[in-house]
């Protein structure tokens, strides 16, 4: 369930800030625990475990944040050029300590595509981490790694939107470290579907494209910890008919 920063890091970080980092990341990090199965399409659930760093609406090509006066805007998240829809985006980063196979938030059929990175260079997510560990919060300046890093987008058409929103996949340090269960594109996929899981740090975005046909509301707090499939992040409302 939602919780905030410092209540999440008392009762599910702390237990094991003092165990090796071997220990974490042969053991801790794959954990993929059994968890609750919700259906309602009154909501979107979170695609993954972590922290709520920035939810917005914005126009494709405004800024979401700026990075070291870099603009970060839908178009970017999704490496589209021809992205033409006012969005919400919501963005989750995953520390080491959380489950990092994610699900659908949203029922539908599920394509993606492997985005190629700005550069060539990954970097770690571990300043970050410590920064969240030792102050309790994260610094949307330090979040460099969004322009750089492997990127895989998936899209989810969903006739009971209707129309497609996507669910991006930021990973860190090994390019090959977003790994999709299901090779097939087009495929049907259910709400809190596990779909894929990341390695070794990193952040997922939920972007929904703003249209008439529903509206969107917000449900969880910038800042508190969220778990993919279990916690709602955005109810979908149908406007009153004229």
């Amino acid at each position: 369930m939602a919780k905030s920063l410092e209540e999440w890091v008392t009762t599910d970080v702390s237990p094991f800030r003092d165990r090796p980092i071997a220990w974490l990341s042969q053991f801790h990090f794959f954990r993929d625990p059994t968890r609750p199965s919700y259906s309602d399409t009154s909501y979107f659930f979170s695609p993954a475990d972590g922290i709520l760093l920035y939810q917005e609406v914005v126009g494709p090509q405004e800024p979401i944040l700026d990075i070291k006066g870099r603009r970060y805007s839908p178009r970017d998240v999704l490496r589209d050029d021809g992205f033409e829809r006012d969005s919400l985006v919501i963005a989750i980063f995953m520390t080491f300590f959380d489950v990092h196979v994610n699900r659908i938030p949203f029922p539908g059929r599920l394509s993606y595509r492997l985005a190629e990175p700005v550069d060539s260079c990954n970097y770690p997510m571990l300043e970050v981490e410590e920064q969240l560990l030792a102050e309790l919060q994260v610094s949307l300046r330090s979040l460099t790694y969004l322009h750089n890093n492997q990127r895989v987008i998936n899209r989810i058409d969903s006739a009971r939107l209707p129309g497609s929103y996507y669910v991006v996949q930021i990973a860190d340090y090994d390019v090959d470290s977003i790994t999709p269960f299901e090779l097939r594109q087009h495929q049907p996929c259910s709400q809190g579907e596990r779909f894929s899981q990341i390695r070794y740090g990193s952040q997922v975005e939920l972007l929904i494209p703003i249209s008439d046909r529903y509206e969107l509301e917000l449900l969880q707090p910038v800042g508190f910890h969220v778990e993919a499939g279990v916690d709602p992040l955005v109810a979908v409302r149908r406007p009153p008919a004229l």
